[in-house]
């Protein structure tokens, strides 16, 4: 679910993560401007406009797994269908700028993965971007008390967390500092949620193998 003015590219490059990655069905739910080049783009993808949460209600009720936020933009469009989205008890992944609306409206739950970078780390605490980079660690735990689940810190050793437990990811390039690779990311994970792995499980496989995937890119 994403895809605002503007930003089209981003639910896309997550949506064809979720294909490439082991989804079967991937739906992507966006703009009514946007759902037609979904569809001339990747045939494959089940495009649907949506600008009510009624528009979607049926899709959202065959639903497995909801990743929200790729290109969602902070706009009356997503502002509408938000309230909606996050009262939803399905795996979800929460990207980009659903973080935003999460951290204008902190809730909690044990069914999400989050997936910030530094920035959106900052505004989901309150803080600065400098606390969360002097001190990762226990900024990632202090995410995962504050709103469950499993928190994935982005960044150079990308931080896994699930209550009591931080991963570090050892795969990756400073080639993949570089815009919709946080939508890739997502789309991993929701394609693995999607296969039955467990939200860790989900997290800690989905940033490793995007990691490894730029190191081989890098070598071809």
């Amino acid at each position: 679910m994403g895809g605002g003015y503007g930003y089209a590219g981003a639910v896309h490059l997550a949506a064809e993560a979720a294909l490439n990655s082991g989804a079967g069905l991937v739906s992507v739910a966006t703009r009514k401007e946007h759902a037609l080049q979904v569809h001339l783009l990747s045939p494959e993808l089940m495009g649907h406009t949506v600008e009510q949460i009624s528009d979607i209600s049926e899709l959202l009720s065959k639903a497995t797994v909801l990743v929200l936020g790729p290109g969602m933009a902070q706009r009356q469009w997503a502002k509408r269908i938000w309230p909606a989205l996050i009262s939803l008890d399905l795996p979800r992944v929460i990207d980009a700028d659903a973080l935003n609306f999460l951290a204008e409206t902190p809730a909690y739950s044990d069914n999400w993965v989050l997936t910030p970078h530094p920035g959106e780390a900052a505004r989901l605490l309150q803080c600065s971007t400098v606390d969360i980079l002097q001190d990762r660690y226990k900024a990632v735990r202090t995410l995962q008390e504050k709103y469950g689940g499993v928190i994935v810190l982005k960044g150079a050793g990308t931080l896994i967390c699930a209550e009591d437990e931080v991963y570090v990811n050892t795969t990756g390039n400073p080639g993949m500092a570089l815009g919709g690779m946080g939508d890739v990311l997502s789309g991993i994970i929701g394609s693995l949620l999607a296969q039955k792995y467990s939200l860790l499980e989900a997290a800690k496989l989905g940033v490793y193998l995007h990691g490894l995937a730029a190191l081989i890119t890098r070598l071809l």
